[in-house]
């Protein structure tokens, strides 16, 4: 109708989607499939690094998953996974899934300084499965976690939540290695005495919280957000 001054109101336009709007449903869908896919083959060639073992007659699956290195690749594959699955049904993560996948990305980097700045080239698998253990799954991990914002901002008060999986590793490989005499790795032979030990297990948990606090300050980064809005 005609205003005040003699012109006429005409109709707002309809807006259209934006070229960013119109490709979210499908940036959502490569990263969740592309979490399914990766993790999957890590767990894969977990499986291979297993059956490989067998011919040198690594046959115990305690002993091979007792080692950090696989125990955790393991752990963090089945979180990609889970994660990818929830992306791809539109769904936030939770608290819960997003605590473990904090904690296993921070196992990870701890895989990755400690194999690769300490004892590089000791792994008993073909080297290949070992760098992408070692590296590959580590990088993988941190990357996704730092540039993909679908993740809440960590509170620091959680971070105590990297601890409790560790502690239980150490723990069982420490009796095991005061009863059966076996351990995964040699900085945590009994015989090097318990000061030793001790001081080894304290570096160990101080990298940790270290990491821990390089995936929570991660945890801040907006990443891209705009891609998985839905």
């Amino acid at each position: 109708m005609p205003d005040p001054a003699g012109t006429i109101e005409t109709a707002t336009p309809i807006e259209t989607a934006t070229p960013t709007e119109t490709a979210t449903p499908t940036a959502a869908a490569a990263i969740g499939v592309a979490r399914i896919l990766f993790g999957a083959c890590v767990i894969a060639v977990l499986g291979y690094g297993y059956l490989e073992g067998l011919s040198h007659g690594r046959s115990n699956p305690f002993d091979y998953f007792g080692y950090f290195t696989n125990l955790t690749s393991l752990l963090t594959s089945a979180i990609l996974i889970a994660s990818g699955s929830s992306t791809l049904r539109g769904r936030s993560p939770g608290t819960v899934l997003v605590s473990a996948r904090a904690a296993s990305i921070t196992g990870m980097i701890v895989v990755a300084v400690i194999y690769n700045g300490l004892v590089p080239g000791t792994a008993s698998a073909p080297p290949w499965v070992s760098a992408i253990l070692h590296a590959v799954l580590p990088f993988a991990a941190v990357l996704d976690w730092m540039l993909v914002g679908d993740r809440p901002r960590l509170p620091w008060r959680r971070i105590w939540i990297v601890l409790p999986y560790p502690v239980l590793w150490l723990t069982v490989v420490l009796v095991r290695g005061a009863t059966d005499g076996w351990v995964p790795y040699g900085f945590l032979l009994p015989e090097r005495g318990l000061p030793l030990l001790a001081a080894t297990v304290a570096g160990l948990l101080a990298t940790l919280l270290v990491a821990a606090a390089g995936v929570w300050a991660g945890s801040r980064l907006r990443g891209v957000r705009g891609a998985l809005r839905r």
